[in-house]
């Protein structure tokens, strides 16, 4: 089981060799430093698809050695993106990655129904938080991908991350369902969603986890808090996972802990055939190459308990 970030190192080294990563669009400079670094720990095998020349001049500029690399060279983005896509399709790759393209563009290609990763789950944001005043890891979705998701759809989301956190080693893993207060508010409908979710899962219609919920963010990770409000609850004060009511409260927590809180991260796209690594340019060197391992952590579980 997983107690820091860095023990995604620990979880590869124990698979059955590296994980062959496809990198879309390949000519950005800030994921070929992440891939190279991963390369270099012998936990991924690149494919890089874009424009070559661009990219052997980053390579060059960023003193990476791509000798040996499998590149394909084509220089249109969305054609770019669909041989990418293609390639974890075919199973020719095992992770995609996002490099010099928007997050629309790959996510519409990963959609596609002729040669997409569609498997009828909805697509959502995963990310795995070691921050130094909480005593577990924590995951936190969605923060980058449903907007205002409605009640079904946080089923789904839900589902996603249970799964994924059970890859890695993380079973039945406690819910908090974040809202502002602990208590059902008409007027609040992350509390009512809350309500109906926690009830979902005492029916077992939502299973292999425990929900609770709502719960505002401190009773969520703090005892103490939650002990203050008198709380009686297995999962407040010490969530495994926190289960945002929107993309803007998520973002701005997922924001504040990586910049604020002197956190490690680790983020992927669940719901798709396959992970899919889709950082932004302000996450640090550091988030984009433990997104990689932990992506490529999970497809190696995969392997060996199939």
């Amino acid at each position: 089981m997983l107690t820091r970030i860095s023990d995604l190192e620990k979880m590869l080294a124990r698979s059955n060799g590296p994980v062959r990563l496809a990198l879309a669009v390949a000519q950005d400079s800030y994921a070929l430093d992440a891939v190279s670094k991963a390369t270099l720990k012998g936990f991924i095998v690149p494919i890089l698809v874009g424009d070559k020349s661009l990219i052997e001049q980053l390579a060059l500029v960023g003193g990476i050695n791509i000798n040996g690399w499998e590149i394909h060279d084509e220089p249109d983005t969305l054609k770019a993106v669909e041989k990418t896509v293609r390639l974890v399709h075919d199973h020719s790759a095992d992770v995609l990655m996002k490099g010099s393209c928007s997050t629309a563009q790959l996510l519409k290609g990963v959609l596609n129904r002729e040669w997409g990763l569609r498997k009828g789950a909805l697509l959502s944001h995963f990310a795995l938080f070691e921050i130094p005043a909480y005593h577990k890891l924590i995951g936190i979705t969605d923060v980058a991908i449903n907007i205002a998701p409605t009640l079904d759809d946080k089923v789904a989301i839900i589902n996603n991350a249970v799964e994924f956190m059970g890859y890695l080693g993380i079973a039945n893993p406690k819910v908090a369902l974040i809202a502002a207060v602990e208590t059902v508010n008409e007027q609040m409908p992350a509390t009512v969603d809350a309500a109906k979710l926690t009830l979902m899962n005492r029916e077992n219609i939502i299973h292999d986890c425990l929900l609770e919920g709502p719960l505002a963010f401190d009773t969520a990770i703090s005892k103490e808090s939650a002990e203050h409000k008198n709380l009686v609850s297995e999962v407040a004060g010490d969530s495994d996972l926190l289960v945002m009511p929107d993309i803007e409260a998520g973002n701005v927590l997922y924001k504040a802990l990586a910049y604020f809180a002197d956190s490690k991260v680790a983020s992927v796209i669940l719901g798709a055939s396959a992970p899919v690594v889709l950082t932004s340019r302000s996450d640090s060197e550091e988030a984009k190459l433990n997104s990689i391992l932990l992506a490529s952590a999970v497809v190696g579980n995969k392997q060996e308990t199939h």
